[in-house]
């Protein structure tokens, strides 16, 4: 074999390498991952006291699996009245109630909804479903002693736009501050809706519900592969999007800039193992962290210090 034939063999094998790695850059937004983590890095000194700032966090809890749920856990909220956590059950449809480490304390059935896969807490006893297949928006009441939903009367918004059957509304988070609905759909085409005037149209005063896409700035489009689940957190205004594919959680701030990076792989933030299907995602009371991964595995993760965006703790 002549040295020309040798040279055209391996530039074409390096071609070859090139694409490959490519395509796998592009399927995984690998790019896209890394100009966010540098950017995180560089901010580190001005976010890392006064945001969530995800690189903090370390698992506290990793799969444990939820006794009485045996699969399909999906979505979560933390519920501040309560101090408790609560999800949604694909199939057979239910409502489940969680503690804070993890276990089920209370299983509520769910009647007249097809795909249940979202859940916020609004206020009081007020909870916020969404249905994935149909994408609707659904309130309902869930007091102390609440066995069984029947959402077939309950005040709802459609929105069937881009219906992609199972790859519709998976997350949903309330924002009290700015009485918003922040709904996720998960992706052909991914997109945040922004929905406003809620409250208003509830109490019958002046018909004003605004809907719009929620945009990352300067941005094109989000870089994470799909979105599993999102949440709003009350004390710094900031968003966590979850996503399944990309198994990554991601921090913006009220401007849409990406702050922060929690990658939900194994040897990252103290996990034995990486999350094998994250759904759901909330921040408590007191700065922790959750994840919920399909089947009805529970997460827990914490801050290696007391976050900057809590109260301060009374004095001795």
């Amino acid at each position: 074999m002549d040295r020309r034939t040798t040279r055209r063999r391996w530039l074409t094998a390096m071609l070859v390498l090139l694409v490959l790695l490519g395509g796998l850059g592009w399927k995984y937004q690998l790019f896209g991952l890394a100009h966010h983590w540098l950017k995180m890095k560089q901010g580190e000194a001005r976010w890392a006291a006064s945001s969530i700032w995800l690189p903090a966090y370390r698992v506290s809890i990793e799969a444990r699996e939820v006794q009485g749920i045996a699969d399909d856990a999906s979505g979560l909220t933390f519920d501040p009245v309560r101090g408790t956590l609560f999800t949604v059950i694909n199939s057979p449809p239910a409502v489940a109630e969680l503690s804070r480490d993890g276990r089920l304390l209370r299983y509520i059935r769910l009647r007249g909804m097809e795909d249940a896969e979202g859940i916020t807490h609004v206020r009081d006893d007020l909870f916020v479903l969404a249905d994935e297949r149909l994408q609707q928006l659904l309130l309902v009441r869930i007091g102390d002693d609440t066995k069984e939903i029947d959402t077939r009367d309950a005040p709802r918004l459609g929105l069937a736009i881009e219906l992609s059957g199972n790859l519709g509304f998976e997350g949903v988070s309330w924002d009290s501050a700015r009485e918003r609905l922040l709904v996720a759909k998960e992706k052909s085409p991914l997109r945040i809706y922004e929905i406003n005037g809620l409250p208003g149209v509830l109490r019958g005063e002046r018909f004003d519900l605004q809907i719009s896409e929620w945009k990352e700035s300067r941005s094109p489009g989000l870089f994470m592969r799909d979105l599993s689940s999102l949440t709003l957190h009350e004390p710094t205004g900031h968003m966590l999007l979850l996503s399944d594919d990309s198994k990554l959680v991601v921090e913006y701030d009220t401007e849409g800039n990406p702050l922060s990076l929690m990658p939900l792989w194994r040897g990252w933030h103290g996990l034995a193992r990486s999350v094998p299907q994250p759904e759901g995602v909330a921040v408590d009371d007191e700065g922790a962290l959750y994840l919920l991964s399909e089947p009805n595995l529970f997460y827990r993760f914490e801050r290696t210090a007391r976050p900057p965006w809590l109260p301060p703790q009374p004095a001795p």
